[in-house]
């Protein structure tokens, strides 16, 4: 039941549960609409045009249930689908309402944070082959040198509760060691994929000491809290009640399954068709 304003966040499956939780821990006190299109997942292997009228379809739903703000928590979306819906759709058809997503804010950040400026980003074939973080990243930190390596067991691992088992160590290690002997020098991380923060230990354990690694959660949230400082306007309008409804394009009973995985808490969860 939907009783106010909320902060809408979308993602292809279950990996924006990251993202949602790490804005719900600091900032406890907004509504949230968490909608994840479990059926259609993966977006990874989607051409730009499907995840475009996928993601717009999701972006549409939630702006029908009172969020007149929508977070990709999906890096496939924002990489192919954020654009077109920011320059193409919204001005014409919802020009008060806005949808952010998770590359830039990663990006603002990891320039700061490296200090060879030789970055590594690990991430879905999709999000890889978009260059989207290059971009970013060369748009925003000049000079950087920034390398790329999909990492197509990953999601599959987290999504069938083997991250943590032996059997995840070989595909971590195999995509790191991938990664390093593109570029030694690479003494930053992006996790460009919210399913992979489930796999932060193992990652740790196969990293080259000095090596860090850049989980997005926390740096989304405090950049949506930057945005919403900026944009009083937007935030006037959201409403304050703590709560967080879920709702899914597969079975609720799998959803509220798989969440336990990404948020220490039970979740009550609604089935919905996306068109």
């Amino acid at each position: 039941m939907i009783n106010g304003t909320c902060i809408g966040v979308f993602d292809s499956g279950y990996g924006g549960l990251t993202i949602l939780d790490g804005i719900r821990q600091r900032m406890p006190e907004y509504d949230y609409i968490y909608l994840g299109d479990n059926a259609r997942a993966p977006y990874g292997t989607r051409s730009f045009d499907v995840v475009y009228e996928f993601t717009l379809q999701a972006v549409k739903k939630l702006f029908e249930m009172s969020c007149p703000l929508v977070i990709l928590g999906c890096n496939t979306a924002s990489a192919k689908a954020l654009r077109s819906i920011q320059q193409k759709y919204l001005p014409q058809y919802a020009p008060d309402r806005r949808v952010l997503g998770v590359i830039r804010p990663t990006a603002e950040v990891v320039g700061d944070i490296s200090h060879t400026k030789h970055i590594g980003v690990l991430a879905t074939e999709g999000t890889i082959k978009s260059e989207s973080y290059k971009l970013e990243i060369e748009k925003l930190h000049p000079g950087s040198t920034i390398i790329g390596q999909a990492c197509p067991m990953w999601v599959p691992l987290v999504e069938n509760n083997e991250f943590d088992k032996p059997g995840a160590d070989y595909f971590v290690k195999d995509s790191l060691d991938k990664l390093m002997a593109q570029d030694p020098l690479i003494d930053t991380i992006i996790l460009g994929c919210t399913h992979y923060p489930l796999l932060l230990n193992k990652i740790n354990q196969y990293l080259p000491q000095g090596v860090q690694v850049i989980p997005q959660g926390q740096y989304i949230a405090s950049s949506l809290e930057d945005y919403l400082r900026r944009h009083p306007e937007m935030d006037e309008q959201l409403t304050r009640g703590g709560t967080c409804q879920y709702l899914t394009t597969e079975s609720a009973s799998k959803f509220r399954e798989s969440a336990s995985l990404f948020l220490n808490e039970e979740v009550t969860v609604e089935h919905i068709t996306l068109n």
